[in-house]
């Protein structure tokens, strides 16, 4: 007899339960979490780049990340769900469920006149909300000079004839303008097709580009759509999918948060040096960790600070998804402590610097201490003997021990408009 799904993950830790053991619900809200969490992965990495190169370097590594990263995880989803194409239509699908266009964050809203031609606007942008205290500048910077080459890299993974254009866009003249930009998407063939930038074929050669995913056999609530074959919904919401097609978002959206580090990692090698991803990957990955770590409790109803808290976020945290790609193991050993591991998988056989996994070893970790101190200050990783894993670690609370101070890269994440956006539900589950 199948188990019911649940809505919540009180009561104790389960090292069995899966993303499949949650209902329709809890999967679209932890679809969302999970789309805006991989999209400021991206808008986190760009602080660090700026104070480590200086902010012209800064713009150049966000739009190789972007071009570099969209056209793989775009054509990913696409295959996912089952809406392949070459039409305005498909790319309009691809933004409702994509890191780059994180649900409600960047409100886009659609209207698809034609196969070939088609509007999008955003009433709500938070990306603009962040920069947009920083004056006009720092506006174009990213409406114009940013978005410009990453929006047609978007498009053109579809279709190398089509572009994004502008009708109209920040910065808001006259002040307060709504919506916040307004753009149309057509197929230009009288135009260059769009070639690819020079990064997209290194990162597409990565495992993670290619990793299969946990699917799976059926769905274990009735309802909503097994796929995004059908026309395009302008209103879709993930409470639109069924059972099985939400588990296989979910691991996707992981998916992409690990392809565009790889992107903006490689990036930085490519200007700077492998040394220069050494370094910073490790920071990023404790910023935006942390972050993430923050708000799962919330979205999964994970209640306390105790060591079961502390392994259902190691659990369900989307860095350690798709387990396809990274073999991640949590169990609870005692009272105060749990283990985790990670055996050998895709994940640590990229054979470079390129992702946050390439900086594990058997020693303490920042970004795991980060996510186990956001439950609870008092809770460490220590390296611990790996057996048939690649690596291990104990995570000990110790009621004695002095809290760990916030990290200084959490306190950067924590900068970002998104990290307290508060998402909502705004359809029911669809019968």
């Amino acid at each position: 007899m199948t188990t019911p799904v649940r809505d919540r993950y009180d009561g104790p830790f389960d090292p069995n339960l899966g993303l499949e053991d949650f209902s329709r619900q809890t999967l679209s809200d932890l679809g969302r979490e999970y789309l805006l969490m991989g999209h400021l992965s991206g808008t986190c990495a760009s602080p660090l780049v700026m104070q480590g190169f200086g902010p012209e370097a800064s713009t150049e590594i966000s739009i190789e990340q972007w071009m570099g990263a969209s056209p793989i995880s775009s054509k990913r989803m696409q295959r996912a769900l089952g809406f392949e194409g070459n039409t305005v239509e498909t790319v309009f699908k691809n933004l409702q469920i994509e890191i780059g266009a994180p649900a409600q964050f960047l409100d886009f809203q659609f209207r698809l006149d034609r196969p070939e031609y088609g509007e999008f606007w955003l009433p709500h942008c938070g990306a603009l909300m962040d920069v947009e205290p920083h004056g006009e500048d720092a506006v174009r910077l990213m409406c114009h000079d940013i978005e410009d080459p990453t929006f047609d890299a978007t498009a053109a993974a579809t279709n190398p004839q089509m572009v994004m254009r502008p009708i109209h866009r920040p910065p808001r003249v006259p002040d307060g303008r709504y919506p916040h930009c307004h753009w149309k998407v057509y197929i230009d063939d009288l135009g260059e097709p769009a070639k690819d930038h020079p990064s997209l074929d290194e990162n597409r050669k990565a495992k993670i580009a290619t990793v299969g995913l946990d699917i799976p056999a059926a769905d274990r609530e009735p309802g909503g759509w097994a796929d995004y074959t059908g026309p395009l919904d302008p209103g879709f919401q993930l409470e639109d999918l069924g059972h099985r097609a939400l588990v296989i978002v979910n691991q996707e959206v992981a998916a992409q948060a690990h392809i565009l580090t790889r992107a903006y990692l490689r990036a930085l090698v490519s200007r700077f040096g492998e040394q220069a991803a050494i370094d910073i990957a490790p920071r990023h990955w404790i910023g935006i960790a942390a972050l993430t770590a923050s708000r799962l409790p919330a979205v999964l109803g994970i209640e306390g600070d105790g060591i079961d808290a502390v392994a259902k976020v190691f659990q369900f945290h989307p860095h350690f998804l798709p387990r396809t790609y990274i073999d991640f193991q949590v169990e609870v050993t005692s009272e105060n402590t749990a283990r985790i591991a990670v055996g050998d998988c895709p994940a640590l056989q990229e054979g470079d610097a390129l992702s946050w996994f390439a900086s594990l070893d058997e020693k303490p970790h920042p970004a795991l201490d980060a996510i186990a101190s956001v439950v609870n200050p008092r809770a460490r990783c220590i390296p611990s003997a790996p057996g048939d894993a690649a690596f291990a670690w104990e995570v000990v609370i110790d009621p004695s021990a002095e809290p760990q101070p916030e990290p200084p890269e959490f306190g950067l994440a924590k900068q970002n408009k998104g990290a307290s956006f508060q998402l909502m539900r705004r359809r029911p589950l669809r019968n």
